[in-house]
């Protein structure tokens, strides 16, 4: 079944219980992934080798395993060698794909995952990472220790985090902002790529993008919360994806089990979370993998994923709408616990 067509039957599926509202906001969805036109290239199709999915990161020509390793879980073991080992046996089996963040652990994370990347490692990768920085100085030196622990002269692709005040996206396009700071970088090697994550609400994505395009700036990505139950609250889904999709900018999903907070409603599985998030239009979805058996189970969710049909997408649907309507198992977007920038303030800058 062609992009198109499965967001259009979803929505056919879903509208005898989804409401209009949910209905409204997937429309959108379905006429960005119309066929692209002279002035919007196709975009190349995916690709599997051995038991690993390969998508592309939107317009920027690489391709990148559609299971990515999160950063943050990855600095959470007794021992480094534990990291290491997990590291390894992930790019082993075919995920190419790596996320870690200035701050994760006090730095640990980025230190833990330069390791792992030696040997020959780094050359296997896509190697993402971020900076909390809102002034230029804080910025590029944030960029600077992190590819001093990454133990790599540059990163594939580096995104500004947690933007998930109103302001942000003033701060980082202001004069002596965040931007000058990643434009000096790319232009010395530093860096390929640049994009931006969040988690709060898709409003202040929406400024962000908004605010890239009045400064004629076009980010390489956008990562953010894509799962069942997102679909319902504050959706990111359904106002910021279809945007992605539409001008081709590489769509990272987080959050696909909520740090497992949707897994304690009861109303899914790991695996159904897993595949949900595949089923949408992402480049990668980014997980927490914090042991081998969580590596192995998802490894198999990439093994035996088949896109969703129509009708399982609105069952899942269904299911997750009475647990998902006041947010209360995403508490990344009602609480300020997930939020390091606000409870460590001097990391802006």
């Amino acid at each position: 079944m062609e992009r198109r067509d499965f967001f259009k039957a979803a929505i056919a599926a879903a509208a005898p219980l989804a409401g209009e509202h949910v209905l409204e906001s997937l429309g959108p969805l379905a006429m960005a992934a119309e066929p692209a036109t002279a002035a919007q290239p196709t975009k190349p199709v995916e690709t599997v080798q051995g038991e690993m999915i390969y998508r592309p990161l939107g317009r920027t020509g690489e391709k990148v395993s559609v299971l990515g390793l999160g950063g943050s879980h990855i600095g959470r073991q007794k021992e480094e060698q534990e990291s290491i080992r997990i590291i390894r046996a992930a790019i082993d089996r075919g995920l190419t794909f790596m996320d870690n963040c200035w701050d994760y652990h006090g730095g640990e994370s980025e230190r833990r995952m330069g390791k792992a990347l030696r040997d020959g490692y780094r050359e296997k990768v896509f190697l993402m990472t971020k900076i909390d920085g809102r002034t230029k100085e804080s910025a590029a030196r944030q960029i600077d220790e992190s590819l001093k622990r990454l133990q790599t002269d540059h990163v594939d692709l580096l995104q500004i985090h947690e933007v998930i005040r109103l302001e942000d996206p003033d701060r980082v396009f202001a004069a002596g902002g965040t931007i000058e700071a990643l434009r000096a970088a790319q232009k010395a090697g530093k860096i390929r790529f640049i994009g931006f994550t969040g988690h709060k609400d898709p409003l202040v994505h929406l400024r962000m993008l908004d605010s890239a395009r009045r400064h004629d700036f076009r980010f390489d990505a956008v990562q953010m919360p894509l799962n069942v139950m997102d679909a319902h609250f504050r959706s990111f889904g359904h106002q910021v994806l279809p945007l992605l999709v539409k001008d081709q900018i590489g769509v990272l999903g987080m959050k696909s089990l909520g740090s497992g907070m949707i897994l304690t409603s009861k109303v899914v599985k790991p695996v159904e979370c897993l595949h949900y998030a595949m089923s949408l239009p992402t480049s990668t979805v980014i997980t927490g993998i914090d042991s081998m058996a969580v590596l192995r189970q998802d490894l198999e969710a990439v093994r035996t994923f088949r896109p969703l049909e129509p009708e399982q997408m609105a069952a899942l649907l269904r299911r997750t709408a009475a647990a998902a309507r006041e947010g209360q198992y995403e508490l990344f977007k009602t609480s300020s616990h997930f939020d390091g920038t606000a409870h460590n303030p001097q990391w802006l800058g």
